[in-house]
């Protein structure tokens, strides 16, 4: 099997390592360059499969603002994001709404909630 190189630079920490990540198919065999298990265990997952957390709005009535800031509990998968937003976009929530409330249970199928990054009194 041919065997390929990603070149990362971590985000973890204020260092930025620069990540060599050597990928046989799907599997990555072999890290280097970084100076931490951290960066190892992001740039393992981000070359196998990038997650990140969503963050976007909903739709909200009886509210003074038209839109409400929400955001995924915890990362998803990227390649779900274009699925994931066309789910976010049908919803609609009625104020009032409290921080970290949960909007949607289980975004896309990843188990992951959607929730409300800021409250909002009913008008």
């Amino acid at each position: 099997m041919k065997k390929e190189t990603k070149q990362l630079i971590c985000v973890n920490c204020p260092k930025g390592c620069r990540i060599t990540v050597t990928m046989e198919g799907e599997k990555a065999v072999e890290v280097t360059g970084y100076s931490c298990e951290n960066g190892k265990n992001y740039a393992m997952q981000e070359s196998v499969c990038p997650m990140r957390i969503l963050t976007t709005t909903v739709k909200i009535t009886q509210s003074t603002l038209r839109v409400l800031p929400v955001m995924s509990e915890k990362e998803i998968p990227l390649h779900v994001w274009k699925q994931a937003m066309e789910e976010v976009r049908k919803i609609t929530v009625q104020a009032p709404v409290s921080i970290g409330q949960v909007i949607k249970e289980d975004l896309c199928g990843t188990g992951v909630r959607l929730i409300a990054s800021r409250s909002m009194k009913k008008v």
